[in-house]
C-alpha cells in the first residue's frame, strides 16, 4: 500500500477476532458430541462426521478461497464468508437429524474457506508497508489461531453444561453480524482480472476430501481392505489430476511457480506436521480429563486455560521478537522439538493421576513449542510472496495446517484405539490408549523439527535488524 492506514490496528482486531473464530469452529463442539449423538441419533461410527464435515469442507476449500481473494476482492470475499458461515450455524443448530447436522457443519466449513484466505490477505495489505509491525501483527494475528482452538473445547464445556448444545452453533450468529457491521474498517480491494479455475478446484478439493475420508474411516473397514486401497489411490489420482491441470490452463488456481519462494515448501510441511501434532494433543488431553480424571465439561475445558494463557502471552510478547533475532529456522525446528518433549510427557499420564501433575506442566511445555514454532513456520510461508499472491499463500498455508490436523487426528485416533481407547470405563486401557496417541504425536512432532532442520535454509538475523521490505522477509527469516 502506498499509505498507511491509520485504521489499520483495529482492523487488525476484527481480523485476529475471525481467525479464532473460524478456527473455534473445529474444536467448540468436542464436549458437545455426546448430547448430539443421543438427540440426532448418530451412530458412533458416525459422530465424527460433525467434525469432519467442517474440516474437509475448509481444508478442501481453502486454495478456491484464496484465489477468490485475489480475483473478487478480499474484503468482499471475507464478509462474504462471514454471510456463508451465519448460515452454517443457523442449519447446524436447527438441525434435528444427523444428515442436516452434517449438511450444517460442512457449510460452516465453507465459510471458513473463505473468511481465513481474505483474511491474510488484508493483513498483508495493511502491515506490509513496515516488516517490524508486520511481525507485531503476525503474532496477534497468529496467537488467535490455536487460542481459538483451545478456547472452543472451554466455550463448548460452557454451553454443553449450562444450556445446550446448538448453542455452539448459535453463538456465531450474532458474533458474525457484528463482524459483519465492522467490516468497515477494512481496506477496499479492487478486484484483478482473471478466471477461477473450476477444474482445478474441484479435483484437489475431491482429491484432499477422499484422502481425508479413507483415513478416517480405515480404522473401521481396514487398512488393507479394497475400500480404503481403492479410496486413497482415487485421491491420488485426483491429486495428480490437480497438478497437471496448474500446468496446462492458462490462469490455475494454484500457479506452481509460487512454491520456487524461498521456505515456502519447508514451511507448509512443518505447519502439516504441526497441525497433526497439536490438534490431536488437545483432542485426547480433553478424553483423558473427562473419561479418566472424571472432569465434567466445564471443569475439563477450564483445565486447558493455562494453555490458552501461555500461547497469548508469549506469541504476542516473546515470539516476534525471537523471530527478528534469530529467523525462523531455529524456531519452527526448536518448537517441534519442544513440542514433542511435552508430548513424551503427557505420554506418562496414570489412570489414578492428577491434573497438576500429570496434565499442567507437560501441556504448558507442549504449549511453548506450539508458540514458538506456529508464527515463524506462517510468515515464512506467506511473506516472501507477492501481494497479489497473498491470498494464495495464505490459502495452501491454512490448508496443510487443516489437512494435517484432519489426518493426524484420523491416524492417531486408530492407534488409540488399537491400545483400548475405546473401552470407555476402563481406565488403564482408556490411559494406554491415550498414551500411544501422546507417543504418535510426539513422533510426528520431532520429525517435523528433524525435518525442518535439515531441509530449511536460513541464517539468523542481527539483534534488532530491520528488514528493508515485506517482500523480502522471507529470505531473512527463512
Amino acid at each position: 500500500m502506498s499509505t498507511v492506514d491509520p485504521r489499520r490496528w483495529w482492523a487488525l482486531v476484527v481480523l485476529a477476532a475471525a481467525q479464532f473464530m473460524v478456527i473455534m469452529d473445529t474444536s467448540i463442539i468436542g464436549v458437545a458430541l455426546p448430547e448430539m449423538q443421543r438427540d440426532l441419533g448418530f451412530s458412533q461410527g458416525d459422530l465424527q462426521w460433525v467434525f469432519n464435515a467442517y474440516v474437509i469442507a475448509f481444508g478442501g476449500l481453502l486454495l478456491l478461497g484464496g484465489r477468490l481473494s485475489d480475483l473478487l476482492g478480499a474484503r468482499r470475499v471475507f464478509a462474504g464468508g462471514w454471510v456463508v458461515l451465519i448460515a452454517g450455524s443457523v442449519v447446524a443448530a436447527a438441525a434435528s437429524t444427523a444428515w442436516v447436522e452434517v449438511v450444517g457443519r460442512a457449510v460452516q466449513g465453507v465459510g471458513g474457506a473463505l473468511i481465513a484466505p481474505a483474511s491474510m490477505t488484508l493483513l498483508m495489505m495493511l502491515f506490509a508497508h513496515n516488516p517490524k509491525e508486520l511481525g507485531k501483527a503476525l503474532a496477534l494475528y497468529g496467537a488467535a489461531a490455536p487460542a481459538g482452538g483451545t478456547a472452543g473445547v472451554f466455550l463448548g464445556g460452557v454451553f454443553t453444561e449450562w444450556a445446550s448444545w446448538p448453542w455452539v452453533f448459535i453463538i456465531y450468529v450474532p458474533i458474525g453480524i457484528a463482524t459483519l457491521a465492522a467490516t468497515g474498517l477494512l481496506p477496499a480491494v479492487a478486484p484483478s482480472r482473471g478466471a477461477v479455475d473450476v477444474l482445478g478446484a474441484a479435483s484437489v478439493t475431491a482429491g484432499l476430501a477422499l484422502a481425508v475420508f479413507a483415513v478416517v474411516r480405515a480404522p473401521e473397514v481396514g487398512w488393507g481392505a479394497t475400500q480404503t486401497v481403492l479410496e486413497l489411490l482415487g485421491a491420488a489420482v485426483l491429486l495428480v489430476l490437480f497438478l497437471v491441470v496448474q500446468k496446462s490452463v492458462r490462469t490455475p488456481l494454484m500457479p506452481l511457480r509460487v512454491w520456487r519462494t524461498p521456505g515456502l515448501g519447508v514451511s507448509n510441511l512443518a505447519m502439516t506436521l504441526l497441525g497433526a501434532a497439536w490438534i490431536p494433543m488437545w483432542y485426547f488431553l480433553n478424553l483423558y480429563l473427562q473419561q479418566v480424571l472424571g472432569y465434567g465439561a466445564f471443569a475439563s475445558g477450564a483445565a486447558l486455560l493455562p494453555m490458552t494463557g501461555l500461547l497469548m502471552v508469549f506469541m504476542t510478547l516473546i515470539t516476534a521478537r525471537l523471530l527478528g533475532r534469530f529467523g525462523a529456522k531455529p524456531l519452527i525446528s526448536g518448537g517441534l522439538f519442544v513440542l514433542a518433549a511435552g508430548l513424551v510427557w503427557l505420554a506418562a499420564v496414570e489412570p489414578t493421576g492428577t491434573f497438576v501433575v500429570d496434565v499442567l506442566p507437560a501441556s504448558l511445555v507442549a504449549a511453548t513449542g506450539m508458540s514458538l514454532a506456529y508464527i515463524p513456520a506462517m510468515m515464512s510461508a506467506i511473506s516472501g510472496v507477492p501481494q497479489e499472491q497473498a491470498g494464495l499463500a495464505s490459502g495452501i498455508v491454512n490448508t496443510t495446517y487443516q489437512v494435517g490436523s484432519a489426518l493426524g487426528l484420523a491416524a492417531l485416533t486408530a492407534l488409540a484405539t488399537s491400545q483400548g481407547a475405546d473401552k470407555i470405563g476402563n481406565l488403564p486401557a482408556l490411559t494406554d490408549g491415550f498414551s500411544a496417541a501422546f507417543i504418535g504425536a510426539a513422533a510426528v512432532a520431532a520429525a517435523g523439527g528433524l525435518l525442518t532442520a535439515v531441509l530449511m535454509r536460513g541464517r539468523p538475523a542481527s539483534p534488532g535488524a530491520e528488514e528493508p521490505s515485506a517482500a523480502n522477509s522471507a529470505s531473512v527469516n527463512a
